[in-house]
């Protein structure tokens, strides 16, 4: 949509539409993210998340990060209850969504995101989360001691730069995400593509273009 990846670069209405198109077009499980609720209030998070379960989704994802803020977390005892919100709205639909409750303490400047991140993670898990994730650690050992402080509860992680998906197995990780890299790899691709193409006037970045037999194939 040509929007800048914000928490309030997008309304709920329109996020929740489009969410709703991924899941009509496919039969695959979706799991949405859905940033911290589209509502500082957490009445209003509450029921945006009740909407979002109407459209069919398998899971969403609930962080702590503060809406419309700069690099700030919710403090602890309100990203609790906010999970515990998000919890309750599931059960009272009645349906079998998986809750991934998200600590953001690598996303912003922490003076020590790992210790906060497992505190954080941990009651997460008992305020109802399924899965929990902190997304951003690089170093396998930071990622070995979240799996290990939350066990037995399953950990998502970002798939860090180079690492093997399965170095993060064998760590314990169950659950994998790339986030927004592959869609910036294909950006990165086309970017150097055009640059080479308006700066040295040849094409050969374009030699990996995908053919449109395998396009129309995949969509």
């Amino acid at each position: 949509m040509g929007r800048p990846d914000a928490p309030d670069a997008l309304d709920v209405n329109t996020v929740i539409d489009h969410i709703a198109a991924i899941v009509t077009a496919t039969d695959l499980p979706v799991s949405a993210d859905f940033q911290a609720g589209y509502s500082a209030d957490t009445d209003g998070m509450a029921a945006n998340v009740a909407r979002c379960l109407d459209t069919g989704v398998a899971g969403l994802s609930i962080e702590d990060a503060v809406i419309d803020a700069d690099g700030s977390l919710f403090e602890l005892p309100e990203a609790v209850e906010r999970v515990a919100a998000a919890r309750a709205a599931i059960d009272a639909a009645g349906v079998d969504v998986l809750l991934t409750a998200r600590a953001e303490c690598f996303l912003v400047d922490h003076p020590d995101p790992v210790r906060d991140a497992i505190r954080r993670l941990k009651a997460y898990a008992d305020a109802g989360a399924d899965v929990l994730y902190a997304p951003g650690p690089k170093n396998p050992a930071d990622i070995r001691a979240i799996v290990e402080a939350v066990h037995p509860k399953p950990v998502n992680v970002l798939l860090p730069p180079g690492m093997h998906v399965g170095e993060l197995a064998e760590i314990g990780v169950r659950r994998v995400s790339v986030g927004s890299a592959l869609a910036r790899a294909a950006w990165g691709a086309f970017l150097d593509s055009a640059r080479e193409l308006a700066n040295e006037g040849t094409s050969n970045g374009l030699q990996n273009a995908v053919s449109f037999d395998e396009l129309n194939a995949l969509f």
